[in-house]
């Protein structure tokens, strides 16, 4: 208990209460450029990052370093994806942004949730978008997984490429810094509705899903692409949510694809151009889908 009313205190002390507001995901920063043997000076544009405090009913729960922009987005999502409490458990949130810093300070419903809460506490200040900051236990780590079988668009080949095709224009903050993941919701003809960004890919993912969720969107609806690689993170956090099909631009690792099989997540990565690679669950994509199905059937003995 010391050490919590300790942290509790350095809280107070280290952040900067004051009213919700918005804060520059960006900074201009003058630079030296050495280009081709000649130099000269210009202003670069730098992303911001700072810490962000999450507390759950006024107990503190984790830091991560994110960029600050859609934190309440990220209050949502993360609870969502975290499996920290359902939707209907979600009550508020009060988001406090200081000159360095912020504070989420997130209510959820029922004293039933302690324990979950004690038993998945994550004392280690995280990266930026760290996936697990901190958590202690196996069982924080692997959680079970919804079953996403028999739900979920079919997509053609083209909506990935369309979506592809639109996401690089979207991602602001990374065409002005160069620092940042992007994580869009896609309709499945590839069209986007919805992009968030961080400095942290998990942080982004949050993001999209605080974003959904906020929409009441329907997350076997369409797809989530991503522009980053797909860790376990990545694809745990979207299936916990019902995110029936997930498209990175990059590599998965094999734990990845294996919690995307286990689930019956469609995991795509290597999305790029005109090319993909489907992991697992590839029947829902209809090119892929004949021979998916044949490869999948029972052998008649």
């Amino acid at each position: 208990m010391d050490k919590i009313r300790e942290y509790k205190l350095w809280f107070l002390n280290a952040l900067i209460r004051v009213s919700p507001m918005s804060y520059s995901s960006a900074s201009t920063q003058p630079v030296w450029c050495w280009r081709d043997g000649t130099r000269r000076a210009a202003l670069d544009e730098l992303a911001e990052e700072i810490p962000v405090a999450i507390e759950y009913n006024a107990t503190p729960f984790a830091v991560m370093m994110a960029s600050p922009a859609d934190l309440d987005d990220l209050a949502l999502g993360f609870t969502l994806s975290e499996g920290i409490a359902r939707q209907d458990q979600y009550e508020s949130v009060q988001t406090w942004v200081g000159s360095s810093s912020a504070r989420l300070a997130i209510e959820i419903a029922t004293p039933a949730l302690e324990p979950l809460l004690a038993l998945r506490q994550r004392n280690l200040v995280g990266r930026s978008g760290c996936g697990l900051c901190g958590t202690e236990s196996l069982p924080g780590v692997l959680r079970p997984l919804p079953d996403l079988r028999g739900r979920g668009p079919r997509l053609g080949t083209e909506a990935i490429e369309r979506a592809l095709t639109e996401l690089e224009p979207l991602q602001a903050l990374r065409n002005r810094t160069g620092a940042t993941h992007a994580a869009a919701w896609c309709q499945p003809d590839g069209r986007i509705c919805c992009v968030r960004e961080d400095v942290g890919r998990h942080n982004a993912l949050d993001k999209l899903i605080g974003a959904l969720a906020a929409r009441g969107t329907d997350p076997a609806s369409g797809f989530a692409l991503v522009s980053s690689r797909a860790s376990f993170e990545m694809v745990q956090k979207a299936a916990t949510f019902g995110i029936t099909v997930l498209v990175a631009v990059s590599a998965p690792t094999k734990l990845g694809v294996s919690l995307a099989n286990q689930c019956g997540q469609t995991l795509i990565g290597f999305a790029r151009g005109r090319s993909f690679t489907a992991y697992s669950a590839a029947g829902r994509i209809a090119a892929l889908e004949p021979i998916y199905t044949s490869l999948t059937a029972p052998i008649d003995n």
